[in-house]
């Protein structure tokens, strides 16, 4: 592609108008062809929002690319955001075939006696597992959390070892779980990024459970209670995720939206108020989806290049990315990225199909941030005796060369 320079050389060069207009036409020529560039250049230098919370994080679904954070690995109490693991460790029960969404539970008086926001179940009466959920996602009750817990695992105390075993395997470093609701306890505390690692996981691994945090109300018992995130009725394409409040916590809030094809996850801990943590991740979402996009470079298995093989009974080999190559970058920079391959050298028969040979390497502005693995699309099969013995001399002549 030609520079803006080039272009505008020969705009001048063969451009009929002369004077004033010539000059009027080149200033129209650089704005045009500046401005894409331009904008890549305000989107990377803009900072993310100035925020009064105690820490927060911004990310991609797909990728994980985190798009803005502050004080992301502190370690906070998480209030009611802890029923989204919660939630997460019900859903792996249900894949596992461990209990089902018909299971009738009998209430605990330990659960049916919690305190805080409620379900409002009854001691001895039996609720579904289809409704304790509800009952934990869109009405944010800890009867409901304690009771499916004990279902789950017998005990809150086992339920939490179940929380703590998934945390570990998720990634999630700085969290620990020491009971289903988020009651405060000094053994239970998470960090922005860990609730992102987690609200990430949830939606991917049980997009069945997810859709249940979009809902805007539940009724049990004939009590009718709202979702408490109130972000769900200012944004249409907001679909979760959690709240959480305690004195000491704050007010808390997991948030994601998809838009543009695009689905981001905000994590605001520690604000000063309701309206605060709405705000607050209202303006982490609309940072994220105005100065970000999500780029498709290459589809999986799309032919890229070919690789040199020795010793085989072909000379070369079909490469492709083993994923589809994308990329959460600053919009409009798109023109700034370029990829190298890096194959494993050297490349010796035989070769399956779909054999990883190598990484695809993105680069922006000459920096690497992303890696892709490449596989083969051929197979390659050892060569004959004689064509074998030539190329090992021709690799050790090129080897020597190099060297």
């Amino acid at each position: 592609m030609e520079n803006v320079k080039q272009k505008a050389e020969w705009s001048k060069k063969y451009s009929p108008i002369t004077g004033a207009s010539t000059i009027i036409l080149q200033l129209i020529i650089y704005a045009v062809l500046l401005a894409p560039a331009l904008s890549a250049q305000i989107a990377r230098s803009i900072p993310a929002p100035d925020i009064d919370v105690a820490s927060y994080i911004l990310i991609e679904q797909s990728s994980g690319d985190v798009l803005a954070e502050k004080k992301a690995d502190e370690r906070v109490e998480p209030a009611s955001i802890t029923k989204i693991m919660t939630s997460y460790v019900a859903g792996q029960a249900l894949k596992e075939g461990l209990i089902s969404l018909d299971d009738q539970v009998v209430v605990s008086t330990k659960a049916w006696k919690m305190g805080g926001s409620k379900m409002f179940i009854e001691a001895g009466k039996k609720v579904t597992v289809d409704q304790l959920l509800d009952g934990i996602i869109i009405q944010s009750g800890n009867d409901a959390s304690v009771a499916l817990a004990e279902h789950i695992a017998g005990t809150e105390k086992t339920f939490a070892i179940l929380m703590n075993d998934y945390a570990k395997k998720l990634g999630m470093l700085g969290s620990s779980f020491s009971n289903a609701s988020g009651y405060p306890d000094a053994e239970t505390y998470v960090t922005a990024r860990d609730v992102a690692i987690l609200s990430r996981a949830l939606i991917r691994d049980f997009p069945a459970i997810y859709e249940r945090y979009s809902e805007p109300d539940y009724t049990f018992n004939k009590i009718k209670q709202p979702n408490r995130n109130r972000l769900l009725s200012y944004d249409p394409t907001v679909d979760g995720i959690k709240t959480g409040h305690t004195e000491k916590a704050g007010y808390c809030l997991a948030a994601s939206a998809n838009r543009q094809g695009m689905r981001l996850v905000s994590v605001t801990m520690g604000a000063s108020s309701d309206g605060m943590r709405v705000e607050s991740s209202r303006a982490l979402l609309n940072y994220g989806y105005r100065f970000f996009a999500r780029e498709r470079f290459h589809s999986a298995g799309e032919f890229i290049s070919e690789g040199r093989v020795w010793g085989g009974d072909m000379e070369s080999v079909r490469i492709a990315a083993a994923t589809d190559v994308v990329a959460i970058i600053p919009r409009g920079s798109a023109e700034s990225v370029s990829s190298e391959l890096r194959l494993n050298k050297p490349l010796m028969a035989p070769l399956e199909v779909g054999q990883e040979i190598g990484y695809l390497a993105l680069l922006m502005d000459g920096e690497e941030f992303r890696r892709f693995p490449l596989v083969t699309l051929d197979a390659v099969n050892e060569g004959s005796v004689i064509s074998s013995l030539w190329d090992k001399a021709n690799l050790l002549f090129e080897t020597v060369f190099d060297l």
